[in-house]
């Protein structure tokens, strides 16, 4: 890239801090690892310095578990500026049997878009004394549920997710893509599943892309396609309601019948069993 890409510019403000404000609402904590003399802005986020130089994605991983509080870690790179929040969420959420969640996209693993349990810092301090800096060495050595393309596509049609930053050509179209993105000013909203939805989805947090103006019978529509598994059970056949027996609840708030009711930039929309009070 020729300059340091986690300071690469998108409305004026570092990439990084676009990567902070994406996960501070889904972690209790973020770590940055970091190069012993590599400038960064001030963020909200623990700071780590490499203790070795050039150790190359093993490292990072290494250092940013160690200084981890949590049992289990996501982990991304500085350069992907379209992370996916329910791709995320649904990764996380599959751990629990495993000590790796890796993605599998474009016929490769996605190392530094995975989940890590903090039980594998063991296995990688061998693999950094012996010199092996890719982190697809690890996968044979433990519990890695690998996450096909087809499962991917659920959560993250287009695989943004992956789309990183390596020239000034790549630089260019990120910000071309951005810019398209805000342009048509499309309403971001998260569907969170309860009870058989969540049952029936096998994943519980979905991010939509709504038109402008959209209502929730657009988010059912948008849900049942990225879901068919719903549609009959929870979603109505027609994909614009909600079966009987089913309810929604924005944003915790208050439940809301009308599905001409609009949706919001940012709102949370809660699918639960109608008599599920709590």
């Amino acid at each position: 890239m020729g300059r340091p890409k986690s300071l690469l510019l998108f409305d004026g403000e570092p990439l990084i801090t676009h990567i902070i404000r994406a996960l501070k609402p889904m972690f209790a904590e973020t770590v940055i690892v970091a190069a012993s003399e590599q400038e960064l802005p001030d963020l909200p986020a623990i700071l780590v310095r490499d203790e070795v130089a050039y150790q190359g994605p093993v490292g990072g991983i290494y250092y940013g578990l160690q200084a981890a509080a949590g049992k289990i870690c996501f982990v991304t790179s500085c350069d992907v500026l379209f992370l996916n929040p329910a791709l995320i969420a649904h990764l996380v959420s599959q751990i629990p049997n495993y000590d790796v969640v890796v993605p599998y996209w474009e016929d490769r693993f996605q190392p530094l878009h995975a989940v890590y349990r903090r039980s594998v810092l063991t296995l990688l301090k061998e693999q950094l004394n012996r010199g092996e800096l890719r982190p697809v060495y690890l996968f044979d050595k433990v519990k890695t549920l690998k996450i096909g393309e087809d499962e991917i596509r659920r959560f993250d049609p287009e695989g943004l997710s992956f789309l990183n930053m390596n020239t000034p050509d790549d630089y260019e179209r990120a910000l071309q893509r951005w810019g398209a993105l805000k342009e048509n000013n499309p309403v971001q909203c998260t569907v969170e599943l309860f009870g058989v939805a969540q049952l029936l989805a096998k994943t519980k947090i979905i991010s939509l892309t709504l038109p402008e103006e959209a209502t929730l019978s657009h988010l059912f529509s948008a849900l049942a396609k990225q879901l068919p598994i719903l549609v009959g059970r929870v979603i109505s056949p027609e994909g614009d309601k909600l079966v009987s027996g089913c309810a929604c609840n924005v944003n915790g708030v208050e439940f809301v019948r009308n599905p001409t009711a609009k949706i919001k930039a940012g709102d949370k929309v809660l699918i639960l069993s109608a008599d599920a009070g709590g």
